[in-house]
């Protein structure tokens, strides 16, 4: 069920437990996740605390927690002042504890949390690419995953510190989830990861008919996500290595050869590097 959420898009309802998952934009094109149960909220990947703030301030909310992906700024920027105003545990990446300060819970794969206030279970998932440390949160009871900068809806995150390799398994990880995952990514890349995910496989109609949707709802000042699993496997180049389409425009996009499903990511990712078309 969809309901308004202030001004600031959509909010995704489980009407089972009543929890809420709230977009704050923030920044040019990121989206702070704040789920709440009309009381409590956590807020994952706070880059911006103010933002953060007004969104708690208008709702009437007391922030519990604190849940962070990996160690970039416009996630962790706002992590010390919510810290220091609330009084509540920050959790985050172990291997990146070093370069995020504030973190007082350090998780891995295989760890797990329960937040009481919420009722919400989640499971750890480390999944380096976009940085080396950095993990995901799945919610196997609710379908939810948070992901941060690892996928994207149409795309994934930039190599900044890992493999294509290491990107390639986490991707793999996510696409084993349930069809109806939601998938809560980090920012609002969408139309421009499906021009690229058009170029790579011009004859996916799902591809051309998301375009659509997602230009209808960015016409209405909507969110373009969560996306889900089922949908990523439909028009994700980076989740479609295997598929005749894509390998063979991989391979005409470079001179070398592409022996399996991973040089294929590899030359997909290098080649939307510098893919700059819109759709």
């Amino acid at each position: 069920m969809i309901n308004p959420a202030s001004n600031q898009g959509t909010a995704r309802v489980d009407t089972k437990y009543a929890l809420e998952v709230v977009p704050l934009p923030a920044f040019n094109d990121n989206y702070l996740w704040l789920l709440h149960n009309g009381r409590d909220a956590l807020v994952v990947d706070p880059g911006d605390a103010a933002v953060v703030e007004r969104g708690l301030n208008e709702r009437g909310l007391r922030l519990v927690a604190i849940l962070v992906t990996h160690h970039h700024a416009d996630h962790v920027g706002g992590v010390l002042a919510l810290k220091a105003k609330y009084a509540v545990p920050v959790y985050g990446p172990r291997a990146e504890a070093q370069r995020i300060a504030g973190l007082s819970q350090l998780l891995d794969e295989p760890d797990a949390i329960v937040i009481d206030a919420l009722g919400l279970r989640l499971s750890v998932l480390a999944v380096p690419g976009h940085t080396l440390g950095h993990i995901a949160y799945y919610s196997a009871e609710h379908g939810w995953l948070f992901c941060g900068d690892t996928l994207f809806a149409g795309g994934c995150g930039r190599l900044f510190e890992g493999t294509p390799a290491q990107m390639y398994a986490s991707l793999q990880k996510f696409a084993l989830l349930p069809p109806q995952t939601q998938v809560f990514c980090a920012h609002e890349y969408t139309l421009s990861n499906l021009a690229f995910a058009r170029a790579v496989e011009p004859g996916n109609v799902a591809i051309r008919d998301e375009i659509e949707r997602v230009k209808g709802l960015r016409a209405a000042q909507q969110p373009s996500v969560p996306s889900t699993i089922q949908r990523e496997h439909a028009v994700n180049p980076f989740l479609r290595c295997g598929e005749t389409e894509a390998v063979q425009q991989a391979r005409a996009h470079t001179r070398h050869s592409l022996p399996d499903e991973v040089a294929v990511f590899a030359e997909l990712r290098r080649w939307k590097d510098g893919f700059r078309a819109e759709p």
